[in-house]
């Protein structure tokens, strides 16, 4: 679905309450999960978390240090713990990290007990998009745009196993926020 819906706040009030868990949003770094997942939360009248500040909370570092230091494997161990916890804690809207939808553990655990939303973005918009910030482990060796297309071919397999896909187009985040919900509603 793209985000070009025109829901009203009268047709979101009468959606928000059918949805009976967490929304998780899944996809690659750049996509907008946790920009557009604020908006969301907003929306729907519901709290908003972001699983990589609570991964740096509970691991009292950046995750680019706990890449440094101890590697993905480990990092991927307590991002999963910390999205367990936050579904556990039936948090409404919950960003994850790009790769963490890729963790079998991680994906069976927010198939399960969550609604996993995979925003979806053309390539050109991410390399756009995440040259904003240099706070990416897995864009600090190399071209951006060659290493997001092969995050994309190995990554996009498991993201369309998520319940509901949206694209994140060049538009207000709050139109992917509305798309979001009525690819929801639909799915519901």
């Amino acid at each position: 679905m793209s985000a070009d819906s025109n829901l009203s706040q009268s047709e979101i009030d009468r959606i928000a309450p059918r949805i009976d868990r967490p929304i998780v949003l899944v996809g690659l770094m750049g996509v907008g999960k946790s920009t557009v997942g604020r908006r969301l939360s907003a929306m729907l009248g519901r709290d908003f978390i972001d699983a990589d500040d609570e991964i740096e909370k509970a691991a009292q570092r950046s995750i680019p240090e706990i890449f440094e230091d101890f590697g993905e494997a480990h990092f991927r161990d307590g991002e999963r713990r910390v999205i367990a916890r936050l579904i556990e804690e039936r948090h409404g809207v919950i960003a994850t990290g790009g790769g963490a939808f890729v963790d079998p553990e991680t994906r069976a655990l927010i198939l399960e007990e969550a609604i996993a939303v995979w925003i979806d973005c053309d390539i050109d918009t991410l390399v756009e998009r995440t040259s904003r910030r240099n706070n990416r482990p897995l864009l600090k060796n190399g071209d951006p745009k060659t290493i997001l297309t092969d995050l994309y071919e190995k990554r996009a397999p498991f993201y369309s196993q998520a319940q509901v896909h949206v694209m994140s187009e060049d538009s207000p985040h709050n139109d992917t926020a509305r798309a979001i919900i009525e690819a929801i509603d639909q799915w519901l």
